[in-house]
């Protein structure tokens, strides 16, 4: 296979599943952990090697390194491997999982953004979601007649904090994550609630719905649920651990453990709470862009531009989802016609919300 993303968690995760199952590696993408990356390169022999940086092409220990964006595309369609797995993070994720699936290579998918920003141009019979929540959600259903979906989500960092308090939370404040151990892009849209508005835009086009909702469900233990037609609803439980997801995308079917059981008695009482809009202004906008999907790409844009400036300290906390709703409500008269458009409406939306 090829991996995309392979020093970040997902990516470190995919490789534990890959040896488990001698799953081959022909490519490794990786950013700016080259110590991580030897390492991988020295238990996995990848073939290729793709780097963010030119400048550290010379600190990798492979004869075959390639640095950029650029090289990313010219290695999977070099690439020989029926699988990519995209564990990019960021729009930079879009353009490989479009080059993917434009060659018929079956895409198991991590990147949000990629279905956020053009899921009505990507083929879905060859996307397999990397997340707990839509893994739980297609576990869950199973081809039954379903009347609604739900995914959890934890309620991010700041949960238990005073919304007067949450005003004055700075970068390093929101990436303490009370659950997860993730990067610093995903851990503040968990703050925000945004990573959560974007997985029902991927629920969306994954399975064809806009009867979906989420719920707060702060151990992380239900990961989702289905409200079935007879009226029965089922709920899935699994450990805080990716690597149930990443074994069903790469292997379709597993039938031995790849978690210990849930102990049922250990985990106690499960508490779900909704999402409130002062908490989490973004979710204002729910049942509009579920309504109106190809409006992903201008929440995507906006969204990327207001965390690198909540990072530099140019905005406060809620000022990141005031500067997306701002954005939102500038471009809510889009609508892509073609990929191209969708590449250019991104360059408007960071041009309108740096400004």
């Amino acid at each position: 296979m090829v991996l995309l993303g392979s020093t970040g968690s997902i990516g470190v995760n995919t490789l534990i599943i890959a040896k488990r199952y001698n799953i081959a590696i022909e490519t490794l993408v990786a950013g700016n952990n080259i110590d991580l990356l030897n390492e991988q390169i020295a238990e996995h022999h990848p073939k290729t090697v793709v780097i963010a940086n030119e400048a550290d092409r010379a600190k990798v220990n492979h004869t075959d390194v390639r640095a950029g964006s650029k090289a990313i595309l010219e290695a999977i369609e070099e690439s020989k491997s029926e699988t990519v797995v995209n564990a990019l993070v960021g729009y930079v994720g879009l353009a490989p999982t479009l080059k993917a699936t434009s060659l018929g290579k079956k895409v198991a998918l991590a990147n949000k953004e990629s279905l956020v920003v053009a899921g009505e141009f990507i083929d879905m019979s060859l996307i397999t979601p990397i997340d707990s929540e839509h893994f739980g959600l297609w576990y869950l259903m199973n081809d039954r007649p379903f009347s609604k979906l739900y995914i959890t989500a934890s309620g991010g960092a700041f949960r238990e904090w005073e919304i007067a308090k949450m005003k004055n939370a700075n970068f390093a404040d929101a990436l303490k994550h009370p659950n997860w151990s993730m990067g610093d892009k995903i851990t503040i849209d968990s703050a925000t609630m945004t990573n959560k508005l974007f997985e029902l835009l991927e629920a969306k086009w994954l399975f064809d719905t806009t009867d979906i909702d989420a719920l707060i469900e702060k151990k992380s233990m239900v990961h989702a649920l289905a409200e079935f037609k007879d009226g029965s609803t089922t709920a899935h439980f699994a450990g805080v651990d990716m690597k149930l997801p990443i074994a069903f995308a790469l292997r379709g079917e597993v039938t031995e453990p790849i978690l210990p059981p849930t102990d049922l008695l250990t985990m106690g009482s499960i508490e779900f709470l909704p999402i409130e809009e002062r908490r989490y202004p973004i979710w204002q906008i729910k049942e509009h862009i579920l309504g109106n999907p190809h409006l992903g790409v201008v929440v995507n844009a906006a969204n990327e531009e207001a965390i690198e400036a909540f990072k530099r300290e140019q905005c406060s906390f809620f000022g990141m989802s005031e500067m997306v709703l701002d954005a939102y409500k500038k471009f809510e008269n889009f609508k892509a016609d073609t990929i191209d458009e969708i590449i250019a409406i991104d360059k408007e939306v960071r041009a309108y919300v740096k400004k």
